[in-house]
C-alpha cells in the first residue's frame, strides 16, 4: 500500500506539487491521472525517494522505501525506459540487478519470457525500439516479484499486443493482491485498466474516486434519436426537465429523460423512430470536464 500524506515539492517558487494526499490500495489497479506538468512523475519519484519532498512524506507499506532492506521485491519501478546501460545486453542488465539482491538467474529468464523479449535477450539495450525498451523496463520492474509496481506510462511506444498484454498483466498483478500504480494519457486504455483514479491538475490533487464515480460526477447521460421528423418529435418532447438539441439532419440528443419515456412520447404522437440509444459519458470527457481548467500548456487551434 502506498500513502502520500500532504505531500509537497518545490523547485524554488514553483510548487511541483502541493500538500497531495491519497492511499493506494492492494488489489486493484490505480490510474494516476493528469496534464503534462500537473506532477505525476515528481510524485511517483518522491514515494520512491528519487526526490525529497519539501513537506509531507509517502510511505510504501507503512515506510520510507529508503529504509527497505531489499527494494526490489517491494517496489517495482519503470520510470524512465532509458534508464539501462546501453552497452549491456537485456539479459546482463537483468543479471546485474539480480546479483543486488540474491536473485537466482532463473528468475531472470522467466521475466525475459513473461515480457517477451527473450528472443532479443542477448541484443544490446541501446538498440531497442520504444516499444522493446519499455519491456525490458517491465521486465526491470517485476524481476524482484515485489508487492508494489509504479508504472508511468509503460505502453507507450508499445503496439496494439503490447498494450493489450500490459493491460491484462497489471490487472492479474493486483487480483493476486498487489498494489500497482499506473500513469497514462491514454484514456480509452485507462478506462479498461484501471479500477480507481487519483487525477491531479497544477500538482493538487484533483480527484480520488473510481472510474466509474468519476465519470458520473462530471458527464451527461444522454439519449440519441434518429427519426425522420426530427422537429416534430423535439415539439412532442418539450419539457421544463428535458432538453432536446439536434445533432443531424435527423439527429437529435436529448436528456433528462430515459429512452423509455422518449418511446412513449414518440409512439403517442405517432412519431416514428429509427434509433434510440442511450449514452453514457466516456472517461476522456469527464477528464476533461474535470481537468479543463488545470491544463498548464495550452494549445492553439489552427484558424
Amino acid at each position: 500500500m502506498i500513502v502520500a500524506e500532504n505531500l509537497t515539492k518545490r523547485y524554488g517558487v514553483r510548487a511541483a506539487v502541493s500538500d497531495a494526499s491519497f492511499a493506494v490500495r492492494p488489489g486493484m489497479v490505480t490510474g494516476f491521472l493528469g496534464p503534462n506538468g500537473a506532477g505525476k512523475s515528481t510524485t511517483m519519484r518522491m514515494i520512491v525517494g528519487l526526490d525529497r519532498p519539501t513537506s509531507g512524506r509517502a510511505t510504501v507499506n507503512g515506510r520510507a522505501y529508503a529504509t527497505s532492506p531489499s527494494p526490489l521485491t517491494e517496489v517495482g519501478t519503470l520510470l524512465d525506459a532509458k534508464a539501462v546501460h546501453t552497452g549491456r545486453s537485456a539479459r546482463n542488465h537483468l543479471r546485474a540487478m539480480a546479483a543486488t539482491h540474491g536473485i537466482p538467474l532463473s528468475r531472470v529468464d522467466e521475466v525475459l519470457e513473461i515480457t517477451g523479449i527473450a528472443s532479443v535477450a542477448r541484443k544490446r539495450a541501446g538498440g531497442f525500439s520504444l516499444g522493446m525498451g519499455q519491456r525490458l523496463g517491465i521486465a526491470s520492474a517485476i524481476l524482484g516479484d515485489p508487492t508494489t509496481l509504479i508504472l508511468d506510462e509503460p505502453v507507450n511506444g508499445l503496439d496494439p499486443e503490447g498494450v493489450r498484454w500490459v493491460r491484462d498483466f497489471v490487472r492479474s498483478y493486483a487480483a493476486r493482491g498487489r498494489t500497482v500504480l499506473l500513469s497514462s494519457h491514454l484514456m480509452s486504455e485507462m478506462a479498461l485498466t484501471a479500477d480507481h483514479l487519483i487525477v491531479l491538475g497544477r500538482g493538487r490533487v484533483l480527484a480520488d474516486a473510481s472510474v466509474a464515480q468519476l465519470v458520473a460526477a462530471w458527464t451527461k447521460e444522454d439519449v440519441a434519436v434518429e427519426t425522420p421528423h426530427p422537429d416534430a418529435l423535439a415539439s412532442a418532447l418539450a419539457s421544463d426537465s428535458v432538453a432536446v438539441q439536434r445533432t443531424g439532419t435527423n439527429a437529435l440528443a436529448v436528456s433528462g429523460a430515459p429512452a423509455s419515456w422518449i418511446g412513449d412520447r414518440a409512439a403517442a404522437a405517432g412519431i416514428a423512430i429509427h434509433q434510440l440509444t442511450t449514452r453514457t459519458g466516456s472517461l476522456e470527457e469527464a477528464y476533461m470536464a474535470l481537468t479543463g481548467d488545470a491544463v498548464e500548456y495550452k494549445t492553439k487551434e489552427l484558424a
